[in-house]
């Protein structure tokens, strides 16, 4: 189908390469994104042609080039690469205005059955192309019972119990997320800017609340899928506030599940017995910035 704002990215499947046009307004925002932020395969090629009216960026590449992946089925052959749009700054150096995306690209071709007649070799005819448009992720964070079977039907604690917190991302159609909290602030109203705060998790996914004396507060290892992160806390009030209510405000963020974790992305907690950071998962080094403080 024709590349359109509705449809930003229009596949066709050759004999022997395939053909990728990317409209710029690769969001349907009216907020055309830069030709060079676009590359294809994991090789990123560049776009071959750019349209007179500079709103449409086309790429043409051989089925095995710019890193592209073959997988073979008992019929089909399956060719795999994707559209990538990283955003670089411009114009204000510190600030970009739109996320990265990943477009996954698939072109399949039948094994079976496609012999022409009047060839010397095979003709493979694309019969089927598919394509994995952007959609928004479904967050949520909830408060779950004891064994984490179920949500928790009240909302109230007593001083020594602890909350028991689960992080969710649905992934739905994209590439496999990692997800993490990068920060959680506890504050007695709405307004996450409000004071008096504190903060539970900071410095891209510590959870510093773990660090005080006589607490338990730790994420949950290892993970029951790489869509979901658990953490418990233990039951706190605000000094000098007789309100019972207590609002936690978190910032989930995900990553590619294959993408090793890092400073940037991690879920670290403090080990009071060994008196040391330990990730859910990744190598320890990652969370030694939770005790510098200077994290990305």
């Amino acid at each position: 189908q024709a590349a359109a704002p509705l449809h930003p990215v229009a596949v066709q499947c050759q004999e022997a390469q395939v053909v990728v046009t990317v409209h710029r307004d690769l969001f349907g925002t009216g907020r055309l994104v830069r030709a060079a932020d676009l590359t294809l395969g994991s090789a990123a090629c560049l776009p071959v042609a750019q349209s007179a009216a500079e709103s449409m960026v086309t790429f043409v590449a051989g089925l095995h080039e710019c890193g592209s992946t073959l997988q073979m089925t008992p019929d089909s052959l399956i060719y795999k690469t994707s559209l990538s749009y990283k955003p670089t700054p411009s114009g204000n150096l510190v600030i970009v205005r739109t996320n990265a995306a990943v477009v996954p690209i698939e072109c399949h071709y039948p094994r079976k059955s496609n012999v022409s007649s009047n060839a010397v070799r095979p003709t493979w005819a694309p019969f089927r192309s598919t394509l994995s448009a952007e959609e928004r992720l479904m967050f949520s964070l909830r408060l779950m019972n004891d064994d984490w079977s179920a949500e928790r039907l009240s909302n109230g604690f007593q001083l020594g119990e602890s909350l028991h917190l689960q992080a969710d991302v649905a992934s739905g159609d994209h590439v496999p997320l990692r997800l993490f909290v990068d920060d959680c602030v506890a504050t007695l109203s709405p307004d996450r800017n409000s004071s008096p705060q504190y903060a539970l998790i900071d410095l891209s996914g510590c959870l510093v609340d773990g660090r005080s004396d006589d607490t338990t507060s730790a994420f949950i290892s290892p993970r029951t899928r790489q869509e979901t992160l658990q953490f418990m806390v233990d039951a706190f009030k605000f000094a000098g506030d007789d309100r019972n209510l207590i609002y936690i405000t978190c910032h989930l963020k995900v990553s590619p599940a294959d993408q090793a974790p890092n400073p940037l992305n991690k879920a670290c907690s403090f080990n009071k017995a060994s008196s040391l950071w330990a990730p859910v998962e990744g190598t320890g080094d990652i969370c030694s910035c939770c005790e510098t403080g200077n994290c990305p």
